[in-house]
């Protein structure tokens, strides 16, 4: 059923775009009002303080928070590597007496269970087969979660483990775990985690936080946006300014004047442009879900729920 926001209880919703840079992770956020829901960008600044600015922002709203880095681990990991333990929640916690598992490894020799990232740089021999045969798994395809398989709609995302080329996503897992999870669960007010404890509207109770995992290229999709250029070029940002527009209007969602105005200019000539035009996306997306216009669906099954994580709005595969 698709729901009006104006019918829905308040519900304080953020994504994260979690770029390697520091200076250029932008956030979107959305505000529940009257009409609707009021939209604005900003800095994500200093992760020591995120979720308390956050939490402060919404009071005693839920807060729904999207990010792009990868939260779970490939089954064939955990099977070999965390046994005994509860899921991945139990997992992410104990690394908190483990930092060097975040210390990328340089070569593969330096490679172990309690060091799965790789590599520091380019080096001879640099293969995922080989990454993968260092961790003691059958093949590259079992550094992947079922989620960053390739679908219909996208090609495979990049392995978690991985940390070299553009696409990877390694490092914003090491920062996204290591300098924003952790600090959160061992605070007083823990997040909750999607999927692994729960369905996504039930955990959004009042004054609880929920992290969630959210893709910007996986939103686009959701949304039926198509980009005929890149992402990284502002004219071909500009150029998707009408479909977001009309994407917002129908998420009852209102720009404040400055997003507006990045909206036009395709998110201005900066570097930093992608990260804000990203960020918006995923916001949309999380609204699709949030407003019942897609659906918060999991795959049934135990690995996914327990170790491996999915990403918000995702179609499950036949």
């Amino acid at each position: 059923m698709i729901s009006s926001s104006r019918t829905l209880p308040p519900r304080s919703v953020v994504h994260a775009d979690w770029s390697v840079d520091a200076g250029k992770r932008w956030m979107a956020l959305a505000t529940p009002e009257a009409s609707g829901w009021a939209v604005h960008v900003a800095p994500v600044g200093s992760l020591a303080t995120l979720l308390m600015r956050l939490r402060a922002w919404a009071g005693e709203a839920p807060l729904a928070l999207g990010v792009d880095f990868p939260i779970g681990l490939p089954r064939n990991y955990a099977a070999r590597h965390a046994a005994g333990v509860a899921g991945f929640p139990a997992f992410l916690r104990a690394l908190a007496e483990t930092p060097a598992f975040f210390q990328v490894c340089a070569s593969l020799e330096d490679i172990c269970a309690a060091r799965p990232f790789y590599p520091m740089h380019g080096v001879r021999g640099m293969t995922r087969l080989s990454h993968a045969q260092a961790l003691g798994l059958d093949g590259a395809a079992g550094l992947s979660r079922s989620c960053d398989r390739a679908t219909a709609d996208r090609p495979a995302g990049a392995p978690l483990f991985w940390t070299l080329g553009a696409n990877q996503v390694g490092k914003a897992a090491i920062t996204g775990w290591r300098d924003l999870l952790l600090p959160a669960l061992a605070g007083p007010a823990p997040p909750a985690l999607w999927p692994f404890d729960g369905a996504l509207l039930p955990l959004l109770a009042p004054g609880r936080t929920v992290v969630a995992e959210c893709y910007p290229a996986e939103a686009m999709r959701q949304l039926g946006v198509t980009m005929g250029g890149s992402k990284r070029r502002q004219a071909d940002r500009q150029a998707l300014g009408p479909a977001l527009r009309v994407r917002l209007a129908a998420l009852d969602a209102r720009p404040d004047p400055a997003l507006a105005a990045r909206i036009g200019t395709g998110f201005g000539p900066a570097p930093s442009g992608e990260d804000a035009f990203d960020c918006l996306l995923g916001l949309l997306g999380m609204l699709g879900v949030l407003t019942g216009r897609r659906a918060d669906t999991v795959p049934d099954d135990p690995w996914v729920r327990r170790w491996e994580g999915w990403v918000l709005g995702q179609s499950v595969p036949a």
